[in-house]
């Protein structure tokens, strides 16, 4: 970690008179009052003082209240600025941190033209940290609203006042960076960039601010934004590089990934308007790809929260098969309908399976077949053997912010609807390649993108594992769907050790379901999720496809 410096903001800063800044003028008009007094019309009315102005604000208010801060702030007031907002002591203590922290000697502001009570403005600064200088410029806006209690114009105080990649907590600091720049590079030793892969930005960003200084790199002077800790490890931004003052010396950093994976990962995803994929090393749990689509924003591949659908089955069955309900060759119907808790569940085109075995239902993915079961297990059942034996919901220590799953003790039809992934169950990409993993090991393996000797951290470890005889019924009937079952299509001709399952999550208010697909072939499983896009076989199936085959 970097030692803190102080800074001043505005050494030598450039005053403001008659409405200019720094040279630039501001928006016309006079200096008058900045907010509107409606008097009493006539005594004889029976108003006593004036009355509260509301309604929109004016041109002329948002105009003269926008030059007073914008003024105030350049000249280095906090405290006139901050008056004129709605959150004076937090504004306030932004702005002196901003001045102590930003490290610009220069700064002028250049306001755009009044869009109704949005003022947008340019702010061009110079940065100077020991004797270090760079431009550095950006365009933000602040939003203006009337008081409720006085009717005074105010400003609507956002931390994308000061920058607009600033949110609650965040800093906007110019220093020794946190972290030296790292090099990372894959399983192989092949150098892996944001330009070569735009997918893994945020991964490689996650990847500098934990382990750049275990690295033999050397940090270089950076303006950046501090992201604020979050309380969730899954939540957790990496700190944002905006302007590089002078480079640091980049020290290596070898992942897990396999970058022609992650290439073909990518290719999978790509020109989908959602989509999101992750492939993982059964036998130790490394993580080979990550990919998203949109290449850019939230990585939903190991972050993201959504109900797996039918891909939950694979824990399902073998909570059954643990619990000696069921087996691959007993009988287990599907019927059309069944009733838990008052909730009264049908099949997919309310089709059935009348006198069918267990592994024609989990082929097929029929519902009802698991959802019968419902009377037979305990609330916390399903929640212990997905923790237990699956690592779900334990504390995965991969080296990035994760989501580890969650698989909630619920009740009557809510418990049902877990059975086949839906109710409260919640995992992503990563989490359910782990589900095929787990079956194709044998026992479940924490993945990991960076290996635990790095760091000295512990890899989270499942309390047991699967009887044999459920781990080989398991296999078989993931090895069934893969062949004939509705997973047929997309494994066709891939040869290996193969097991796979699909799943279509319902979600409310959402014409198609989200499309989910995982798979194991020898040593390698993916998981792949295609929101609001339909059957799981054919929309997320090909990309699974796609990386089993490149491996």
């Amino acid at each position: 970690m970097r030692r803190e410096v102080m800074y001043g903001l505005i050494g030598g800063s450039v005053a403001l008179v008659a409405g200019v800044v720094g040279g630039l003028t501001l928006f016309g008009g006079s200096d008058d009052s900045s907010h509107q007094e409606v008097r009493a019309a006539d005594a004889k009315s029976g108003d006593k003082g004036p009355k509260v102005p509301t309604g929109p604000l004016s041109a002329k208010e948002v105009q003269t209240t926008s030059r007073e801060f914008l003024s105030a702030w350049q000249s280095g007031d906090a405290a006139k600025a901050a008056g004129l907002t709605d959150s004076p002591a937090t504004c306030k203590s932004a702005m002196e941190a901003f001045r102590k922290q930003a490290k610009f000697s220069r700064m002028t502001v250049t306001p755009g033209t009044p869009d109704g009570d949005k003022v947008p403005y340019g702010v061009s600064a110079q940065i100077d940290y020991k004797g270090t200088k760079a431009a550095y410029s950006y365009r933000t806006s602040a939003t203006l609203q009337r008081d409720k209690a006085t009717g005074k114009p105010q400003i609507a105080w956002r931390p994308t006042m000061l920058h607009p990649g600033l949110s609650k907590g965040d800093h906007l600091r110019t220093g020794e960076a946190e972290a030296p720049p790292i090099k990372a590079v894959d399983r192989h030793g092949a150098v892996l960039t944001p330009e070569a892969h735009p997918a893994l930005a945020g991964v490689l960003a996650s990847l500098r601010d934990k382990y750049g200084d275990k690295t033999d790199g050397k940090p270089g002077v950076e303006l950046f934004i501090q992201r604020a800790k979050s309380a969730k490890p899954a939540d957790q931004l990496p700190d944002k590089t905006l302007k590089v003052l002078s480079k640091g010396t980049p020290g290596t950093l070898r992942t897990t990934l396999d970058a022609a994976m992650q290439s073909a990962a990518e290719r999978a995803v790509k020109g989908k308007k959602s989509a999101s994929a992750a492939a993982v090393k059964p036998s130790t749990g490394e993580i080979l790809a990550i990919a998203n689509a949109p290449e850019k924003g939230f990585n939903m591949a190991t972050q993201g929260s959504l109900a797996p659908g039918s891909t939950m089955k694979i824990v399902t069955s073998a909570l059954l098969m643990d619990k000696g309900l069921t087996s691959p060759g007993k009988k287990n119907p599907c019927p059309k309908y069944v009733t838990v808790g008052g909730w009264k569940f049908q099949n997919l085109n309310k089709s059935e399976i009348k006198d069918g075995t267990f592994a024609q239902s989990f082929a097929a993915s029929c519902n009802n077949a698991f959802i019968s079961h419902a009377k037979d297990l305990g609330d916390g059942d399903l929640t212990n053997e997905a923790r237990d034996v699956f690592g779900i919901g334990l504390n995965w220590q991969t080296g990035i912010p994760t989501f580890d799953g969650a698989v909630p003790v619920q009740h009557d039809a809510q418990m049902a609807a877990s059975l086949i992934g839906q109710g409260g169950v919640r995992m992503n990409p990563l989490n359910v390649a782990t589900l095929a993993a787990t079956v194709r090991a044998g026992s479940f393996h924490q993945p990991y993108i960076v290996a635990p000797s790095l760091d000295h951290r512990t890899l989270a470890k499942a309390s047991r594992t699967m009887k044999p005889a459920t781990l080989s019924g398991l296999r078989y009937l993931m090895k069934l769907t893969a062949t004939s079952g509705t997973a047929a299509e997309a494994m066709a001709g891939v040869s290996g050790d193969v097991g796979a399952k699909t799943g279509s999550a319902e979600v409310d208010n959402q014409k198609k379901p989200n499309a989910w697909f995982t798979a194991y072939r020898d040593d390698l499983a993916a998981a792949a999720v295609v929101p609001a896009s339909g059957h799981g076989g054919s929309n997320a199936g090909p990309l699974v496809r796609a990386i089993l085959t490149a491996g």
